[in-house]
């Protein structure tokens, strides 16, 4: 989740890009850079670190030009370090491009391009597509661009420019990017709050889009280099809702930042043309036999998720424990066990000490976690980043989707190099994973949100809730639950739903509404028969269906349906409407969902 931003135009290049990556600096703050141009030569500087290492750097010895690009980086391929930073250039230096995204194909791109004679300076993915520009670059620095962008697979919003033409060439897939208008200048950003100072009038890139900024405009094309119109928009954001993208709250704009935050967690390590997942960690898959996940709250949830995959499709034990409990009920540990921490900031105290218990005791120790540099990070064996960017709001959304994607390509990864799960197995589920950003986007729709919203206005007034999910849905029931509760204050309850006649079933009357995770699985019906239970003690049941599923819609006073999917993946998007409906419940209450009563975004003491 990098920050882009571009200039063209007849001010100082360098205070206009470090302006905009200075608002952009919540995207990623690993490194920064930019490269500055008058037409005839251009220069690049970066620096690992934040923003002000490069700041610093350039207010010793400027960089003077009128256009450049500029980037802010969260590292997914290679360490963070000056070499690494964006922007990246060919071996003469004339082609530089700044990348937000993951270009899954690289390694076999780079291969090519080692045996061709090129010669790389960087660990990254994004250096392979300025090699690839190079190949085909004979003037036109827009054709050369598409040719390169036909090879790649993956996500990206890309800007390029060369030294010899002032000029800048951008593409989007996935990876958001939007254009600037303004007077007798033109630029571009991953946000809209980098260009507020400069201009209101704003382009917003689509999929599929490229832009060619010059001094004379712009122009937008396809991929075939066909014309495309876009329509500037006006906007009349204040600076705060600049922040949050136009969006009312933190909260709601990370909600919709999820099939954004999915793509960063999977995409570069699904290797789809080969049916395998590759992770970035050190870890011997054959080194332990039982596995502790150590979490609190939504990442404790997030590793109920990971425990039935894990022991699904990796075949190892595992145990999870609420962290401010590990470390007290002294637990068995060996140096046969992965202990597990599941973590958005990498500082909650009562995970980083459950993990010293573990490691005390000879443990091999593993972090699922979002911050970079934090404290877990310095001392956990290996780290599998979730890469789903800054999380401002405190009741996490895009954070424990994307944790839970972290525990689907660990088990998968544990199943392929432990030889639990078949060839055909791997193939089957790295295509799951691939559609997931996707899925959730649907989850996303106009007509799902406007669907969301009714049933929170019917029901907000409700004083409890009653939350319902079985297997590996019986976590996402938790999770409901949870985020309602956080950030409505209504009380609510969460069980697996088998367990309801256990003593849950007493608070069932006409007046408690009943959420059910009902999806498509192998048991749904044994779901729909505790669904039964409920309404025949007058419970008012709200139904999650998968689409299509309108045999089992009778059953419910009042139904959600989700886009269908694999039962391993439909936790994540089974996620997205529960978050929905505690925020619009919450909304529809007047309560301030991103600082909700009590609660911190990071609990750093015990």
């Amino acid at each position: 989740m990098c920050g882009i931003v571009g200039y063209i135009g007849p001010r100082d290049a360098q205070e206009v890009l470090l302006s905009g990556l200075s608002k952009l600096e919540y995207r990623g703050y690993d490194s920064a850079g930019i490269a500055v141009g008058d037409g005839q030569q251009i220069a690049v500087r970066k620096k690992a670190g934040k923003l002000a290492n490069l700041a610093a750097d350039l207010e010793a010895e400027p960089l003077n030009g009128s256009f450049g690009i500029g980037h802010t980086r969260w590292a997914t391929h290679g360490v963070p370090n000056d070499v690494n930073s964006h922007p990246h250039t060919t071996e003469n230096g004339d082609i530089v491009l700044v990348h937000n995204g993951i270009i899954e194909n690289y390694l076999e791109l780079k291969a090519g391009l080692l045996q061709r004679g090129h010669v790389f300076k960087s660990d990254t993915d994004s250096e392979v597509v300025a090699h690839l520009i190079e190949e085909t670059y004979q003037g036109d620095l827009e054709k050369a661009v598409r040719d390169a962008l036909h090879q790649v697979r993956g996500a990206y919003a890309l800007v390029v420019t060369h030294k010899d033409h002032r000029q800048i060439v951008a593409a989007r897939t996935v990876s958001p990017l939007v254009m600037g208008v303004g007077e007798g200048e033109m630029f571009l950003a991953s946000d809209v709050p980098a260009l507020l100072a400069y201009t209101r009038q704003m382009v917003f890139i689509q999929d599929g889009d490229m832009v060619i900024l010059d001094d004379d405009g712009y122009r937008i094309t396809d991929m075939q280099g066909q014309p495309v119109q876009r329509e500037a928009e006006t906007i009349e954001w204040d600076a705060e809702a600049a922040e949050k993208g136009g969006y009312d709250t933190y909260m709601l704009k990370e909600i919709f930042e999820q099939p954004q935050a999915l793509s960063n967690t999977l995409l570069g390590r699904l290797k789809g043309e080969e049916g395998r997942v590759e992770l970035d960690i050190s870890l011997d898959p054959t080194s332990f036999d039982r596995i502790h996940i150590v979490a609190c709250g939504t990442a404790y949830y997030a590793g109920m998720v990971g425990k039935y995959l894990l022991e699904q499709l990796a075949r190892v034990p595992v145990e999870l424990d609420v962290a401010s409990e590990y470390r007290y009920r002294q637990p068995l540990v060996t140096d046969k066990t992965l202990a597990i921490a599941v973590s958005q900031s990498g500082e909650t105290i009562d995970t980083l000490e459950g993990m010293r218990e573990a490691k005390a005791g000879g443990a091999r120790t593993l972090g699922i976690i979002n911050a970079k540099g934090s404290s877990m990070t310095r001392e956990l064996d290996d780290t599998l980043y979730i890469h789903a960017g800054p999380e401002i709001g405190v009741a996490s959304t895009k954070a424990y989707t994307s944790m839970v994607g972290a525990f689907l390509l660990l088990a998968v990864w544990l199943g392929q190099q432990r030889g639990t799960l078949s060839r055909d197995e791997v193939a089957r589920l790295v295509q799951s994973a691939h559609d997931l950003p996707q899925l959730v986007a649907e989850t996303l729709s106009d007509e799902r949100l406007a669907r969301v919203q009714e049933v929170a206005q019917k029901y907000h007034q409700a004083r409890d809730y009653l939350f319902l999910g079985r297997g590996v849905n019986n976590p996402t029931a938790y999770e409901g639950a949870l985020k309602l509760k956080e950030i409505s204050y209504i009380h609510a309850e969460a069980y697996a739903a088998g367990e309801m006649k256990h003593g849950p079933i007493a608070l069932i009357d006409e007046h408690l509404p009943v959420v059910v995770v009902a999806t498509e699985s192998r048991l749904l019906e044994k779901t729909i028969s505790n669904v039964q239970e409920v309404r025949a003690r007058g419970g008012r049941v709200i139904l999650l269906l998968s689409d299509g599923d309108t045999d089992n819609a009778q059953h419910a006073e009042d139904v959600l349906y989700v886009p269908r999917c694999d039962e391993l993946i439909s936790p994540i998007v089974n996620a997205v409407p529960m978050q929905l409906l505690a925020y619009y419940t919450a909304s529809t209450l007047g309560k301030d969902v991103d600082k909700p009563r009590n609660l911190a975004k990071s609990v750093t003491v015990e």
